[in-house]
């Protein structure tokens, strides 16, 4: 973590943020993004060892934390984490749905099993995290909810029929949250990173990386912090007047 953070002022402070697959990549940096900006972060992800690692990681930042297992296409799972949060905190002031998964093939070769579970993780569960929050940051009359999505879902990309869709639809689900929620003073936004230097490339051949960074104008790939300081802003008074956007973090690669 970038000691220099700490130098200036926190911008979350107090803020009740719940973030979802958040013990690795991106999740796990926007998480201790937000927990060094002062926020209390609730940790959310599949596994409880993932899940206590990443919440020690806030606290030793500083931060107030607790973590939950939950698998968020299972929303009897999701509501019971937003009710303990509630219960907890009495508010809840950002949701952050980063959880997502891809399972690729080309169109003639994907099987159901792949369409459907990407689907079900990408778009219902983002539908499950924001249905089970919003009622509360309603009632409070402010909240922000921050969506990702991917350039592949402004583009569409070879081989992800179903991360497009789930990507594109999640553009869709900001627009119109944006248009319903705005008037109860809550903001919805949508992030869209381009290549990141996550676990999921992980299984990526060297070539195949030089090349994905050559397409870049900055001829790098990007950082989770890089997506995870944009959440931060978005989530902060700072973006009062940000609302229903789509913010491409891709170091140019769609220019």
């Amino acid at each position: 973590m970038n000691s220099n953070l700490h130098a200036q002022a926190q911008r979350l402070t107090g803020k009740v943020s719940i973030i979802t697959g958040a013990a690795q990549g991106i999740g796990l940096a926007t998480a201790l993004k937000f927990a060094v900006e002062g926020a209390i972060v609730i940790v959310c992800d599949v596994k409880q060892t993932a899940v206590d690692a990443a919440v020690a990681q806030c606290q030793a930042l500083g931060a107030q934390a607790q973590g939950f297992v939950m698998d968020v296409t299972q929303r009897a799972m999701v509501d019971a984490t937003v009710k303990t949060v509630c219960d907890t905190y009495g508010r809840i002031d950002v949701l952050v749905n980063n959880a997502g998964i891809t399972q690729d093939a080309r169109l003639q070769k994907m099987t159901l099993e792949q369409f459907d579970r990407v689907i079900d993780v990408n778009l219902r569960g983002v539908f499950h995290c924001a249905q089970a929050v919003t009622d509360t940051m309603v009632a409070q009359g402010s909240g922000v909810i921050l969506n990702a999505s991917s350039v592949v879902g402004i583009y569409g990309n070879f081989g992800q029929t179903n991360y497009a869709a789930t990507k594109f639809g999640v553009i869709g689900f900001t627009k119109t949250w944006s248009r319903e929620l705005g008037p109860k003073g809550i903001r919805v936004n949508a992030v869209a990173p381009g290549f990141i230097a996550t676990p999921i490339l992980s299984t990526i051949p060297e070539k195949v990386i030089t090349e994905m960074k050559d397409r870049v104008p900055l001829k790098r790939l990007g950082q989770p912090e890089d997506i995870a300081n944009v959440y931060a802003f978005l989530a902060s008074d700072e973006a009062s007047y940000i609302n229903g956007t789509v913010i491409e973090v891709a170091g140019g690669l769609t220019v």
